[in-house]
């Protein structure tokens, strides 16, 4: 690869980076907001709304990973 696609896919993995942080951030909202939530209303369909979205984050967050320590791979390489 040459050094000006190797300068392209650094930016674009800073970018993925950027990203990831931003959606562990909402996961970590959304977190917050179920845990913020009396029992009983953890239980209702807010409650099983806001696990759903966290576990789907949280899906999203590891496919994200290994994309990362590929692109990082073939970046250094």
């Amino acid at each position: 690869m040459n050094k000006e696609r190797r300068e392209r896919l650094k930016k674009q993995l800073q970018l993925l980076k950027e990203m990831r942080e931003e959606i562990e951030a909402i996961r970590d909202e959304e977190q917050e907001a179920y845990d913020n939530l009396p029992e009983p209303l953890q239980d209702s369909e807010r409650g099983e709304r806001l696990e759903e979205n966290i576990e789907t984050l949280n899906n999203i967050l590891e496919n994200i990973e290994p994309i990362a320590e590929e692109l990082d791979e073939l970046a250094e390489a």
